[in-house]
């Protein structure tokens, strides 16, 4: 299996990527393919795709905040069950994301994701694929180390249209042992920084933003 970077829409391997996003994902957590041109170039955004025999089989999307000293795994794609493609692309985003830290003169003290809440919305079938089962994952996720943010976390969709998702939670995947919380600093503007690229954004994420900012720490709890 090959672990290749995607930095243009005219490469197919991206074409098959993007179809692949449309027959996992929900509509409003797919961004136009033409929309993609400007982040794939972006060398702070980071596209990999996971390619067997020709085919992409998986793929994730990640950054890494070097002011911040923190990550965001945007999406992982599992599309066949039985060949490992999830720890594969775990073990060379964690590769890369260490490098990167490292070339920061720093440990990378963390990454963020958002996760599926299953419990609270309705079933998603995730183009029936059983790795991407929303309930696997997030069991998944959890025996990784991931941790609920302890505030209810909308985002704004990457349809642009000012409306708020919901049914995830924000997690985060402390590097060293001992945390248990964040400063809501750090949270705040991360997600300013995170969805600057949608001007339209939903009175109730700005909502958010301000309960935030009246609290200095937030718990990490279990998912």
């Amino acid at each position: 299996m090959e672990y290749r970077r995607i930095t243009n829409i005219q490469d197919p391997l991206f074409q098959k990527m993007h179809q692949l996003m449309q027959d996992v994902f929900p509509p409003e957590e797919v961004l136009e393919f033409e929309l993609w041109a400007e982040p794939l170039e972006d060398p702070g955004i980071h596209v990999y795709v996971a390619v067997h025999n020709g085919d992409v089989v998986g793929a994730t999307e990640y950054r890494y905040y070097e002011d911040f000293n923190v990550a965001m795994t945007d999406f992982t794609i599992i599309g066949q069950a039985g060949l490992g493609i999830g720890p594969f692309l775990a073990e060379k985003r964690a590769e890369d994301l260490k490098a990167m830290a490292s070339a920061n003169g720093k440990e990378l003290y963390g990454m963020f994701a958002e996760i599926y809440d299953p419990y609270r919305v309705e079933y998603h079938e995730f183009g029936g694929v059983k790795p991407m089962n929303p309930y696997v994952r997030r069991e998944v996720l959890a025996h990784l180390g991931y941790k609920r943010l302890d505030f209810p976390y909308v985002h704004p969709s990457w349809n642009n249209d000012a409306e708020a998702v919901t049914g995830l939670d924000l997690c985060f995947l402390p590097m060293a042992e001992g945390i248990t919380e964040l400063n809501t600093e750090l949270i705040v503007a991360f997600l300013r920084r995170y969805y600057s690229v949608l001007p339209n954004k939903p009175a109730s994420w700005q909502t958010m933003i301000e309960e935030l900012e009246t609290k200095d720490k937030v718990a990490l709890l279990p998912i």
